[in-house]
């Protein structure tokens, strides 16, 4: 039996953690914290120590920790088969879940190609889209558009996508070359004007660039009215709703990465529903079996299915796959996810807790430091500044956001940031009064983080 110094100590020594500089774990009181179990919307450290998941896991968990209907199903399946191969095989979880998704999304979507996680889901979208154009005889159509500070996963062609330079940068020789266009970041926007009023300028570089060079744009692809990684930055549904007839207008398909936002983040099933439009192709990962196993789904219309659709000697088949493709044990626990989500209905028990939640921020506005709240279904943010008046960001190596985590943690909330950026998103059984206790440790965490810093 090992001590909790000796755990930790044997972490250091074997585990290489994700987004992570280890060196900061060097002299420090702060180190890994051993996780031991979860329950509802907490887990508990192996000293017993309570804290709210207030980040799901990484934008995993959507029914809470340890959810007796998935457990039971867990090890029902494991019981029946653990895996089998998903070409020429097929099995009962892997079809039931495809026909929920095709279902939920409604037409025009009609086929499901499983993958592991985000990141491979938004490779085949990438792939598909472009064999899609190489089969219909346009292979000139072979560039990618998407946002700037725009994050779709770390493998090499999402990266290629991707905006944010600390993911990008060093990688630059090895990835694709792709077109930016400005995100719609309304609280510095490029164009200096009010989010009311200025009609979705920023569709204009949109607009210009398709009418350029719409003959080589094979897609666009977006995180539908959040983007993510680069703060939780809000923008409205009008963006998508336009998008969508910019594409149909120059022929540009539109790929929606619903990595994140999927399964009642926004208050939806899924976040395009709010701008009342179809992409061409949707990814799917994280909360679809409710953060226990990973699984990811790439969900396409007819259009696209049957340019891939002929005889074996056109060599137009769909060459991609992986080995955990469509895993029965993860479909499984998709299948009974969205089972639960429909039986207790989920999504409808959110209307009240959005409101709460969007009341709970208002508290933010009094503090010094707050320079923007942005808020949609159950996902709110706090972007931390210098200065309210100018906006000035707090440097990245004053690690204001990690101050806050830290601090939060002593409180019983895990606030793990994104730069400056403090966020929530929470299972969504989270209850009313947890949402106000919630906001409350993240009020006094950055009021005492700020004021601290305000007074060196």
């Amino acid at each position: 039996m090992f001590s909790k110094e000796e755990w930790i100590e044997k972490d250091l020594k074997y585990v290489w953690h994700p987004d992570t500089q280890h060196k900061q774990y060097e002299g420090e009181n702060f180190k890994p914290i051993l996780i031991e179990r979860g329950e509802g919307i907490y887990v508990y450290d192996i000293d017993g120590n309570k804290y709210i998941d207030a980040v799901a896991s990484w934008w995993v968990n959507t029914l809470g920790h340890s959810v007796k209907r998935l457990n039971n199903v867990l090890l029902e399946q494991s019981q029946k088969i653990e895996h089998v191969l998903l070409a020429d095989f097929t099995h009962k979880p892997a079809i039931e879940l495809a026909e929920r998704l095709v279902k939920l999304a409604g037409e025009p979507f009609s086929k499901v190609f499983y993958s592991d996680d985000g990141s491979t889901a938004v490779e085949v979208a990438i792939k598909m889209a472009y064999q899609y154009w190489y089969q219909k005889g346009k292979p000139e159509k072979k560039y990618f558009v998407s946002m700037t500070d725009s994050y779709h996963g770390d493998t090499l062609g999402s990266v290629s996508i991707g905006g944010i330079d600390i993911y990008k940068e060093i990688f630059k020789p090895l990835v694709f070359e792709t077109l930016k266009v400005c995100a719609p970041y309304c609280y510095r926007c490029p164009n200096n004007l009010e989010k009311n009023t200025c009609n979705i300028k920023c569709l204009d570089e949109v607009e210009n660039l398709f009418e350029q060079r719409h003959n080589e744009i094979a897609a666009i692809i977006v995180e539908p009215l959040v983007q993510g990684a680069a703060g939780m930055r809000v923008y409205p549904a009008k963006y998508l709703n336009r998008l969508r007839k910019l594409c149909d207008k120059y022929d540009i398909l539109l790929i929606d990465d619903e990595v994140a936002m999927a399964f009642g983040r926004t208050g939806k099933y899924f976040a395009f529903e709010h701008a009342g439009i179809k992409p061409d192709i949707f990814c799917v990962a994280k909360g679809i079996t409710a953060g226990y196993i990973p699984l990811a789904a790439t969900i396409a219309t007819e259009k696209i299915y049957k340019e891939f659709y002929d005889d074996f000697s056109k060599l137009k088949t769909f060459y991609h796959g992986h080995s955990f493709t469509g895993n029965p044990i993860a479909c499984a626990l998709a299948v009974e996810n969205l089972k639960i989500m429909e039986e207790e209905q989920i999504i409808e028990s959110l209307q009240q807790k959005i409101e709460a939640l969007k009341k709970s921020l208002k508290k933010f506005e009094t503090l010094k430091h707050v320079g923007d709240i942005r808020h949609i279904g159950m996902i709110g943010a706090i972007e931390m500044v210098k200065n309210k008046l100018t906006k000035e960001p707090y440097t990245f190596s004053e690690r204001m956001g990690h101050k806050v985590f830290l601090e939060a943690l002593k409180m019983g909330a895990i606030l793990r940031p994104i730069g400056n950026v403090i966020y929530f998103m929470p299972p969504l059984i989270i209850t009313e009064k947890e949402i106000e206790k919630l906001t409350e440790i993240a009020y006094n965490a950055i009021k005492i983080v700020t004021e601290k810093t305000e007074v060196l």
